[in-house]
This record gives structure tokens, C-alpha cells and sequence, in this order.
């Protein structure tokens, strides 16, 4: 949802890949919406339409080697599946955060314009979020410090980075 901690991670992930020496790219969901998105609004169609957009130019960096972390809000399980079943590799990381806690760190307002009837189609006011069934990890961004949330991460991710693949580095 809006507020979980998807960019802050995920700007985490990004950083610390690089250091490792990867080739890595993070698509935002904000960054994007304001770019290759401005067309789409937020209903239910639209979100979707986000994902598929979020998901060909993923695939097409994962084609050519480029590890790609997206944090965008993709509130259906259906649009998340379709992704999963087009990017090879595809690892989801659930960004889980109570309501309360995404409301309470909510920068740009959304909850508060949600709930004074501002804005409508707001995942966890009035649209729903489905969350994943099958996420392979699951960070707890109100419990857990970035630090944490990133160990967890890379717990799972490490076994499937393949060192030829980081930047620099050559088979011998």
C-alpha cells in the first residue's frame, strides 16, 4: 500500500546491490505514474494497465541482464500474476504494513484525502489490497528496521545471484 516502505526498501536493495557490484536498475512507482503513466488514473483497469507498463519495461532490462527492483502499488493479485508469469526470475517481496502505520507515515497526504472524500480508489480506504498468497519474502515495515527488512531480503536473494552476473566480473 502507499506509505508501506516499497520505495525505501527498495532504494536500500539498489544501493546495496551496486556496492556488491550488479547491474542494477529500481523502477518507482511514483517516478513512473509521472512519466510513461501520466495517462492512467487509478481505478481498478488503470492499476492494471500500470502494472503491464511497470512489467514489459522490466522485462525487457531482466532480458538483458540488468536486475530490476520495481516498488510500485499493485493492490490485485491477478496483475501481480501476470507479471510473475512475463519476467523470468520474478521474486515478490510483500511490503506489509498495517493501514495505521502506511497513515502515519503518509508524506503526500493520500490517506487524509481518502478519508475526507478528496480521492477515491485508495487501496486500504475505500478499494481494496489483496495481499500476496505466495510472496517469497515478506517484510514487516512497522516492526522491522530497513536494516532488518533488507537482511531478510538478501537472505533469500543471495542464493540466486549468479556472480557472473555482477559488474565487471568475467567467466574464467
Amino acid at each position: 500500500m502507499s506509505a508501506a516502505g516499497k520505495t525505501t526498501l527498495s532504494a536500500a536493495l539498489c544501493t546495496h546491490l551496486r556496492s556488491l557490484g550488479y547491474q542494477v536498475e529500481h523502477l518507482d512507482g511514483d517516478v513512473v505514474r509521472r512519466g510513461m503513466c501520466s495517462d492512467l488514473g487509478f481505478s481498478r483497469e488503470d492499476r492494471h494497465e500500470n502494472v503491464r507498463r511497470i512489467t514489459r519495461a522490466a522485462a525487457e532490462m531482466v532480458h538483458r541482464g540488468v536486475i530490476v527492483l520495481v516498488s510500485a502499488m499493485s493492490p490485485y493479485r491477478d496483475a501481480r500474476a501476470e507479471a510473475r508469469s512475463r519476467i523470468p526470475e520474478f521474486t515478490e517481496i510483500y511490503v506489509n504494513a498495517p493501514v495505521e502505520a502506511c497513515e502515519r507515515r503518509d508524506t503526500k497526504g493520500l490517506y487524509q484525502r481518502a478519508r475526507m472524500g478528496k480521492v477515491s480508489d485508495v487501496p486500504g480506504v475505500d478499494s481494496p489490497y489483496e495481499p500476496p498468497l505466495d510472496a517469497e519474502v515478506e517484510c514487516h515495515t512497522d516492526r522491522e528496521t530497513v536494516e532488518e527488512s533488507l537482511a531478510k531480503v538478501m537472505r533469500y536473494l543471495t542464493p540466486l545471484l549468479e556472480p557472473a552476473r555482477a559488474v565487471g566480473q568475467s567467466e574464467s
